[in-house]
């Protein structure tokens, strides 16, 4: 993009494209606009697509369709912008973003390259998903001259000289991305073909099978359990045949084998030099491209009314060429062994448990009475061998879940007998318990070992087994928990733990004098660092017969678990420490192992969600004691109970309303000053100092313009507007309304950038959709519905009905923003 006025020294090997200035609608009295000079070698096909001039913004969109560019990409288009230094900022970057916004919702599979003189404006803010490539000084010291796309390290920008007597240099954007095709390598997958014939050999083959040969050859629950997996994963060999296929980085997912074939043809048409031949088959080729574009058009239309929302997804994938980017690591067989070692690192000798805090700051209730033994039915197991998902990874035993589900009759007998028997010897088998650690990356650049996130692959069959032994702890355990844990419970959620703690901070601050200090608490591996003896006894307290205990106990003791990276697998190594991620029980029992960790001092308030723990001191006229106190007592209970407190990643925040507040002395735990923060991502909700919610809206709107892509794209395939609007719904809406029961009440509503992408929806959908006002209405009345029925909730006592028994009392607030807060204005749907 360079400036009208210098555009004729440009030589004729380039084309010009241009807007010039209008100086009625711009009050300029001097010339000038924007214009884009196109190397004629590079592309001819240029096409103006809209233009716009006004006193805050000059703005120029230009189509181009090279002779060569990257499949992914249908053409370019350039968009040339100038905004002057007296324009209202705020007013032109609107009028910019809607601009594009239109142009991407009518050109989907084009990519947008936005280049000019900004000053001071950005993008980035209105259009976060954009990203910003000029990075040299184009002025002075200033970076003046912007150029955004979409695409992550598009260009490095390089500064020249400037082009005659411009103030501002030139730059030159050096390309650095990669086509998909060479981004990444072809996949050889291997997979197998589950179809109604194969699926019926193989029940065929249990329905066959004399399973009382296998109880009457042994009676070791080990030997029995492995050589009934053994054979079930044998049986699934033989009769599932396999199928090995190759797929490329930019395949189309409606490409199939017979059009790959028909544009060979094509291709040798025209080396040939046979004209005819290669108009027939440029023909048949285009024609079928469409009929393959509507079968699957058709398809997903049936996925979606099917309610198949993995086939769904795994076909926008293939659409949009999306794929998760992995980090830059190099596997190996030391760095495997490494990551094994590390993950068993908490490790401990036998600790009895008289020796460790087992006695909890708040006496459980005593149960009404002594809960049944748990015993498993036929029924029990074929339902939730039916639950299972086909495509979910199997264990070491290489049982999949595809075969529980489809043989779930003729499997349930011998399970439910092995199921049982482990419970009468309080027993786990030791196939149940190996595991494959897959370490997933927390971070795009790896530093260290605590950079990967540690994922069990257990048994199938162990997990569902797991799931009925958890609905019976559930049963036992459910009335006796901390009311201030939030997780794994019915009619819990995120959003009641996050206004929970916000109600306990507003309450406070419409007082006098009163400040709050919030500290997010973070645990190293918390689930890696169970003490089966220690939670023996925890759970024994909390009422649980002791042949569950002493279950519990074998299922985490004696685990054998090895970690794979990649090729390449570690040594084996024996724990017996810690419940492993992606158990299903692990995240319920490290709730009941930390359930005695409470606060016994009404001004603290300690909130568990699962192992994320925020201690709330709220402070009055400056005494901090009771706070520093109970974080005191947390730091010791942890110490007691093998808990790490990771003291580099707990943070805190300090909420302070007051005039001219004094400076507040840090917070020490084991003799480590714990870091001071302006804003936190509390439970995917990000919390600032001042309680506003500008941080969160702009992550939520950046995540849900991202998905307005994949809207575009379903919208090419001519689904049903009906089908379109269920995807808004469980795609976009979902996104701009996470925790909007939190903060939609204190939010600005004349927030422009979420109206937008509610608008830019609404246009590519062609029918209106509800408004966020709608759903935060609806959704705060359902809420409160549910809370104000169950007595067992920590909230229930907000809901206080007045005499009458028709309406609900209101809250008492002193506050705007605690009057905004979700408590007081769920009470006023209530009452409507």
């Amino acid at each position: 993009m360079t400036p009208y006025r210098t555009a004729r020294s440009i030589c004729r090997a380039f084309s010009c494209s241009k807007v010039d200035r209008d100086t009625e609608s711009t009050g300029k009295s001097r010339g000038g606009g924007t214009c884009f000079n196109i190397n004629e070698r590079w592309c001819t096909d240029v096409t103006v697509l809209k233009k716009m001039c006004c006193s805050d913004l000059e703005v120029l969109f230009v189509n181009c369709k090279p002779f060569y560019s990257p499949r992914e990409f249908h053409s370019f288009i350039l968009v040339s912008v100038y905004i002057p230094p007296q324009a209202h900022v705020s007013l032109a970057l609107q009028k910019l973003a809607d601009q594009i916004t239109e142009t991407e919702q009518q050109h989907p599979d084009s990519v947008l390259i936005i280049l000019g003189d900004f000053n001071k404006a950005n993008l980035s803010r209105e259009l976060p998903k954009y990203r910003q490539h000029v990075t040299c000084p184009t002025r002075d010291s200033n970076i003046l001259d912007h150029c955004y796309t979409t695409i992550k390290d598009a260009y490095h920008s390089v500064p020249r000289a400037a082009l005659g007597l411009s103030d501002h240099c030139l730059v030159h954007l050096i390309p650095t991305y990669r086509q998909k095709l060479k981004s990444a390598k072809p996949v050889v997958k291997t997979v197998k073909r589950w179809t109604n014939e194969t699926e019926q050999d193989l029940q065929a083959c249990f329905d066959l099978t004399d399973w009382s040969v296998f109880e009457a050859a042994t009676t070791d629950l080990d030997e029995l359990t492995e050589t009934v997996t053994s054979y079930i994963s044998f049986c699934e060999d033989i009769c599932i045949p396999t199928r090995t296929y190759l797929t490329f980085n930019n395949d189309k997912p409606w490409f199939t084998a017979k059009l790959r074939h028909l544009r060979q043809a094509k291709e040798d048409a025209y080396r040939n030099g046979d004209r005819v031949l290669y108009n027939q088959a440029r023909n048949t080729l285009n024609k079928e491209i469409r009929a393959a574009k509507r079968t699957y058009s058709k398809k997903l239309e049936d996925q979606f009314t099917s309610n198949d929302s993995t086939s769904v997804w795994k076909g926008l994938r293939a659409i949009t060429n999306y794929k998760t980017p992995s980090p830059c690591t190099e596997a190996n067989q030391r760095l495997a062994n490494d990551l094994n070692e590390f993950y068993c690192r908490f490790e401990t000798p036998h600790i009895h448990s008289d020796h460790l805090s087992t006695q909890p700051l708040t006496p459980p209730a005593i149960p009404l009475s002594t809960p049944p033994a748990l015993q498993i039915s036929e029924n029990d197991v074929r339902q939730v061998f039916r639950k299972n998902k086909r495509r979910k990874a199997p264990g070491p035993d290489g049982v999949t879940p595809a075969c529980l589900r489809t043989c779930a009759d003729q499997l349930a007998p011998i399970f439910s007998q092995i199921f049982n028997r482990s419970l009468e010897l309080c027993e786990v088998p030791s196939c149940f318990k190996r595991s494959t650690i897959i370490p997933v990356p927390k971070k795009p650049k790896i530093t260290g070992l605590n950079d990967y996130r540690p994922v069990a692959l257990t048994s199938v069959v162990m997990k569902s087994f797991e799931k009925l032994v958890l609905a019976y702890l559930k049963d036992i355990t459910g009335p006796l928990l901390d009311p201030l844990q939030f997780a794994y419970r019915a009619n819990r959620s995120v959003d009641d733990a996050i206004n929970m703690g916000l109600h306990f901070i507003l309450q406070h601050l419409d007082k006098t004098g009163t400040y709050v200090r919030i500290l997010f608490v973070d645990f190293s591996s918390a689930f890696n660092t169970i003490i089966p003896t220690a939670l023996q006894t925890k759970l024994t307290q909390l009422s649980v017969p002791s042949s569950i205990c002493q279950w519990i106990t074998s299922f985490l003791t004696d685990r054998q678990q090895l970690v794979r990276l990649g090729k390449f697998m570690s040594n084996s190594c024996s724990t017996n420490t810690g419940a492993p991620q992606g158990c299903v029980l692990s995240p319920l029992l490290f709730s009941l192992y930390t359930n005695d960790c409470t606060s016994k001092d009404p001004s603290v308030k300690l909130l568990k969600f699962a192992d994320d723990t925020t201690v709330i001191g709220l402070i009055q006229d400056g005494d901090e004691s009771a706070y520093r106190q109970e974080v005191e007592q947390l730091a010791v209970w942890c110490s007691l109970n093998n808990l790490e407190l990771n003291t580099l990643k707990t943070v805190e925040m300090i909420v302070d309303f007051r005039r001219n507040p004094p400076a507040l002395p840090p917070l020490t735990i084991m003799n480590s000053t714990v870091a001071a923060v302006e804003s936190f991502r509390f439970l995917g909700t990000t919390i600032s100092q001042d309680l506003k919610w500008d941080n969160h809206i702009d992550s939520i709107v950046k995540k849900a313009q991202q998905r307005l892509y994949f809207l575009s794209h379903l919208r090419k395939f001519n689904l049903p507007q009906e089908l379109l609007k269920q995807f808004n719904s469980a795609v976009i809406e979902s996104v701009l309304c996470t925790s909007i029961t939190v903060w939609f009440g204190s939010a600005t509503k004349s927030d422009i950038r979420r109206r937008r992408t509610l608008r830019t929806a609404e246009r590519i959908i062609g029918a209106p959709l509800p408004t966020l006002q709608e759903l935060y209405t609806s959704r705060v009345r359902k809420r409160a519905q549910k809370i104000s029925l169950d007595p067992s909730h920590p909230s229930y006592a907000l809901f206080e009905l007045l005499p009458s028994g028709r309406r609900f009392r209101a809250a008492n607030t002193r506050t705007v923003r605690h009057k905004n807060s979700f408590f007081p204005q769920a009470i006023y749907p209530m009452n409507s």
